[in-house]
């Protein structure tokens, strides 16, 4: 048999039914707005937390890179300050000189080198004191550095400092001659699109052995790491060796 209600119960049917509905309706959208609220918290949050990590590398990035490029010469100089020694007691004249060569190197390693980028020209000039400071040295050395950039591109183009210092270092030390016959050192620089190329071509005396080999590598090893952190997959470095040359061929981006 059938329950029958009477219209009061009926009544107070339909209003715990909407209130349990209301109740139910109202839980969900709690919920859902607390969700959307915890989501937006997290969501900034890990922005702010990204942001931070961003920051971080970008500071370890550029202390890294500071490291590097400061790693780049030191026995250069070291060699330079044997050969004024020597060059005092033999050469007074020769040896003021490179006393003021020596002191155009270490303004430009001291004050331009502490920016993040320099001019094209900068660098040539600066490459260019380096070298002289070991023809100086060497009367049997010849060098050459010619550019195939047209003269207002080299005032147009930025690039960090100091890319080329280890690879001239390296040519400098290998184009050494045990037997005092003349050596040469070639520099080219040009541009190829949006690419700047760099090349480095010196002879080699297969009788001279490196007395700092280890050193050498050290800096090798630091020029690539810092090209890596510069410009990622984007540059292309080939060093190859034979009983009388060394090659060194670099392209970066500008």
């Amino acid at each position: 048999m059938d329950a029958i209600f009477t219209p009061e119960q009926l009544a107070a049917h339909r209003r715990e039914t909407r209130f349990v509905r209301g109740s139910y309706e109202g839980t969900i959208i709690l919920v859902s707005i607390t969700l959307v609220s915890t989501m937006i918290k997290l969501f900034q949050r890990w922005m702010r937390d990204s942001e931070r990590m961003a920051e971080l590398r970008n500071i370890t990035l550029t202390m890294e890179l500071s490291e590097l490029r400061n790693q780049v010469s030191p026995h250069f100089l070291f060699n330079m300050l044997n050969g004024i020694k020597a060059l005092v007691r033999t050469d007074p004249d020769k040896a003021n000189l490179v006393i003021m060569k020596l002191s155009e190197f270490l303004r430009y390693q001291l004050y331009e080198n502490n920016d993040e980028k320099i001019l094209l020209r900068s660098e040539l000039n600066f490459l260019s004191n380096f070298l002289d400071l070991e023809k100086l040295r060497r009367d049997n050395l010849s060098v050459n550095i010619s550019t195939k950039i047209d003269p207002s591109t080299l005032n147009r183009i930025f690039l960090p400092p100091s890319l080329f210092t280890i690879f001239i270092e390296n040519a400098v030390k290998h184009s050494v001659d045990i037997s005092g016959a003349a050596s040469y050192i070639n520099i080219t620089f040009g541009i190829n699109e949006d690419k700047l190329c760099f090349s480095c071509v010196n002879s080699k005396d297969p009788g001279y052995i490196l007395s700092d080999e280890k050193n050498r590598g050290l800096g090798l090893a630091n020029i690539k790491r810092r090209l890596e952190l510069l410009y990622g997959d984007n540059y292309v470095l080939e060093i190859s060796s034979t009983t009388t040359t060394y090659n060194t061929q670099l392209t970066i981006p500008i």
